[in-house]
């Protein structure tokens, strides 16, 4: 379980798959127990839950409007969500002032140990976590997934995963791609999206271009990446920010591949559009993600922070995650092929993200390829 491995270990090795006759109950379950979470009479005035405000930054689908109502009932609190497109976006936000004016967030590993280290978090207080006893075992164990602790301090607690694969239009793209260059493809070109993010970019195309690790590139081979990136433009309809942005471009545009920033998420939503779309892990590896949830440093309300990571650890909300979003939780084993086959390479923080940043805003913006020089 060690995400700190580019060698592509699986960080969820240990994880089984979900037995099919849970599925056929699932959905009345999950109703029921959303119910439970909320108290049927609330106690609570207006002017006492304006004082107990909660500031939650996340990700679209992590905090929909009635799960956020049910907890606000349940602990006589105003919960305030900002939502995020991208980790530019999620680091801007953390910075917009000191300290972060926010309580709680949601970040993936690499992220979560960069926000660690700038002193940007909280440790958190495992006893006021008590579901982490629900998640699976792999889950548990904190101090094995790279990024989440530094010495006896604990910054983050494991909520959704998702490899970052390849999409393709069944119809257009009859066999499965074997590697992320089937973006370079010219049968397609002007047909494939592509996500807006410097540190994803440069990560998987390192790695489609064989480079061991895709987080640590040399300036030579950080330059490499850039003129392919270039090169891609060529084929793009266009880049995209958010799942359910990508979903309509891929339908109306009649898009043939993309970059599955969100995984599996995207996955559900482009079937539930009617799209007729594969989703593919390349030979070379998919990045993957583990997103977790953290207490900011001066948090106002660290007991109500720990409260709803707590909130985000029952079997109701882990449940109507994979159910309206298609994301794994880590409460349950996914659905589909074990993870543990998969070639997946999780991602870690890079070797210089200002570089990166820098070189992305130039490929986006149209310079030319031969302005890109040592």
């Amino acid at each position: 379980m060690q995400p700190s491995d580019s060698s592509g270990d699986p960080l969820i090795s240990r994880i089984g798959v979900r037995s099919p006759e849970r599925g056929a109950t699932r959905r009345m379950f999950v109703k029921l127990a959303l119910r439970l979470l909320c108290p049927p009479i609330v106690a609570f005035s207006a002017e006492a839950a304006n004082r107990n405000v909660l500031r939650v930054l996340a990700w679209p689908g992590y905090a929909d409007r009635d799960t956020v109502a049910a907890f606000e009932a349940q602990f006589g609190a105003r919960v305030e969500v900002t939502f995020v497109d991208s980790d530019e976006a999620l680091w801007a936000r953390m910075h917009s002032a000191s300290p972060p004016p926010y309580d709680v967030l949601a970040a993936n590993t690499a992220e979560i140990q960069r926000y660690a280290r700038g002193k940007l978090l909280a440790p958190i207080e495992l006893s006021r976590i008590p579901n982490r006893r629900r998640q699976l075992p792999a889950f548990q164990q904190l101090a094995a997934i790279g990024g989440l602790a530094q010495g006896d301090a604990v910054y983050g607690i494991p909520f959704t995963y998702s490899s970052m694969g390849v999409i393709y239009d069944r119809r257009q793209v009859p066999a499965a791609p074997r590697s992320m260059l089937a973006l370079w493809d010219r049968r397609y070109r002007g047909k494939v999206l592509d996500f807006n993010s410097a540190q994803h970019n440069f990560s998987f195309t390192a790695l489609a271009l064989g480079y061991r690790d895709p987080f640590r590139l040399t300036p030579a081979q950080t330059l490499v990446v850039a003129r392919k990136l270039i090169d891609l433009r060529r084929n793009l309809l266009t880049y995209y920010t958010l799942p359910e942005e990508a979903t309509a471009l891929f339908v109306e545009h009649r898009a043939a591949l993309m970059f599955g920033n969100y995984g599996t998420q995207q996955v559900q939503l482009l079937r539930r559009a009617g799209a007729d779309v594969g989703y593919a892990i390349p030979d070379e590896g998919a990045l993957a993600w583990l997103d977790c949830w953290a207490v900011t440093r001066d948090a106002d309300r660290p007991d109500l922070a720990f409260a709803w990571i707590n909130y985000m650890l029952e079997p109701a909300i882990g449940a109507l995650l994979t159910e309206r979003q298609g994301l794994a939780n880590t409460l349950a084993p996914p659905h589909g092929p074990d993870l543990a086959g998969q070639h997946l390479v999780w991602i870690q923080p890079v070797e210089n993200i200002a570089r990166r940043e820098a070189l992305w805003s130039r490929i986006v913006s149209g310079d030319r390829p031969e302005r890109f020089r040592p």
